[in-house]
């Protein structure tokens, strides 16, 4: 609690150097720094996450790509099965990043640590904040996308110069998910809640065409599917990987940004009706 406490003060040095209204989302990125100086205490909780999906890929992306050896595309190409569950896997890491730092820690600084009241007596606004801690949660996710492209590239599965563009694109992922989670977690009252949360994650990251090709379905299961959230991700970031680029990608960055752009609108109305009690 304590550098939980020093951690507004030390943000001061952005101040000195630019005041709050000099630039648009100034203010803003006063949170993002104060969420910057709270983790240099707390760096191992920033990284643990990235490991989850390396293990996914070791274990599912080379011990079943073992047997299964190669997937084929709808377009009739076939691919390696590590090479298809990757870009799937680095997809879902950009989603956990995202939704670990927009639910808990948020929901602690709402009810329990009182962060954000102490805030806005300064000329921070609560969409400031909104932007501010979805902002932080991009870089976190960011963080892992770097991470996860690195290890792909080590293990040989950049056959594709497209793949740069991955980067964005799971940034993209990570705002709709961060901004989705964060205006779910307005409505959070206790602890219990968030496993309606979890409830929600699990068979996105199991049924969203991570681990098969989503043909795999009969046609009213698979309608489903694609319309998901993390299917868009997914599809969005196998495609870039593999090459398969074409103007159908469009509808998945669209969707993804509407998604993000809706949740922000969401949580800065909320945090305005909470705060204000």
């Amino acid at each position: 609690m304590a550098e939980l406490a020093r951690a507004p003060r030390r943000a001061t040095l952005l101040t000195r150097i630019l005041p709050p209204n000099a630039i648009p989302g100034r203010r803003a990125a006063l949170i993002v720094e104060r969420n910057a100086y709270v983790y240099r205490r707390t760096w191992l909780v920033l990284v643990s996450g990235f490991f989850e999906p390396l293990f996914y890929l070791l274990g599912v992306g080379l011990g079943v790509g073992a047997i299964v050896q190669t997937v084929a595309l709808p377009s009739g190409q076939e691919i390696p099965y590590p090479l298809f569950v990757a870009p799937a896997l680095l997809a879902a890491s950009s989603m956990n990043g995202a939704i670990y730092e927009s639910t808990f820690n948020v929901f602690a600084k709402i009810h329990f640590e009182k962060t954000y009241d102490a805030i806005l007596s300064t000329p921070i606004g609560v969409g400031d904040i909104a932007l501010g801690e979805i902002t932080w949660a991009l870089i976190r996710g960011g963080l892992y996308t770097i991470g996860f492209l690195g290890v792909m590239l080590f293990m040989g599965f950049a056959i594709s110069p497209w793949l740069i563009l991955a980067l964005p694109a799971a940034a993209l992922v990570g705002f709709a998910f961060a901004a989705a989670a964060m205006a779910a977690t307005t409505y959070m009252k206790t602890w219990q809640d968030f496993d309606k949360i979890q409830l929600v994650l699990l068979p996105l990251f199991l049924f969203s065409g991570t681990f098969y090709p989503v043909e795999a379905y009969p046609g009213a299961l698979r309608t489903i599917v694609e319309v998901t959230p993390l299917y868009q991700g997914v599809a969005l970031i196998r495609a870039l990987a593999i090459g398969d680029v074409g103007p159908g990608l469009l509808v998945h960055v669209a969707y993804l940004a509407v998604m993000g752009v809706i949740g922000l609108v969401i949580v800065s109305r909320r945090l305005e009706h909470l705060l204000a009690k």
